[in-house]
């Protein structure tokens, strides 16, 4: 039996070539689509994004997929890596557009206000830190815990849920990096971008069973 992929779901607004070139020099089998066939028969998601929240729900609803990754995550229990703006697509709302999401993961998508501090600009770009709330996570190992990840990010999430955080990070406020709830999980960063950090990552979500 051919081996299940990992699809990169292919809305219009990913940085779906270097994530697939990384899962490529990993060894993992992928393929870049938004065919609702070749997403059934994925072994697992991962949900890319760049750009503007209404934007990619509007591309999202266009090609038909939304209840079909709805079904594939919550129901089959297959699991789904979101990536900057496909972490914010998984959660159940947006200030960009004022438009629902997924609602993969109970969370809200929040705009960095930062008006009384002018050392502080929007996006919040380049490298930082992540401090690890969960110790029994799936993709953070290897002691991952104090890394540094790439960030290109206007709005962040806010969960409603403390246990579904997986990472803080500190910009202007504590928010939350990363998820995990089960077989979501969620990055505000670009592993892609992240060299050594970013790989491991990616090690531990092509591992998960």
């Amino acid at each position: 039996m051919k081996n299940k992929k990992i699809v990169i779901i292919d809305y219009g607004m990913g940085n779906v070539g270097s994530i697939q070139n990384m899962l490529k020099y990993l060894g993992a089998d992928s393929i870049v689509t938004a065919d609702k066939k070749e997403i059934e028969n994925a072994e697992k998601l991962i949900l890319p994004g760049v750009g503007h929240f209404k934007s990619a729900m509007d591309n999202i609803n266009k090609l038909d997929i939304s209840e079909l990754l709805r079904e594939q995550v919550l129901e089959e229990k297959k699991p789904i890596l979101g990536i900057c703006l496909g972490m914010q697509l998984m959660c159940s709302h947006s200030e960009e557009g004022d438009v629902s999401g997924l609602s993969l993961i109970d969370a809200k998508v929040k705009k960095f206000n930062f008006l009384h501090n002018e050392e502080l600009k929007v996006p919040h770009m380049g490298w930082n830190k992540v401090k690890l709330l969960n110790n029994q996570s799936q993709i953070f190992k290897e002691s991952l815990e104090g890394s540094r990840f790439y960030f290109v990010h206007s709005y962040y999430v806010k969960c409603n849920n403390s246990s579904d955080v997986l990472t803080k990070t500190d910009y202007g406020l504590n928010f939350d990096s990363s998820i995990e709830s089960g077989n979501i999980f969620g990055v505000q960063f670009h592993p892609e971008k992240s060299h050594s950090y970013g790989i491991n990552l990616f090690k531990n979500f092509i591992k998960i069973q």
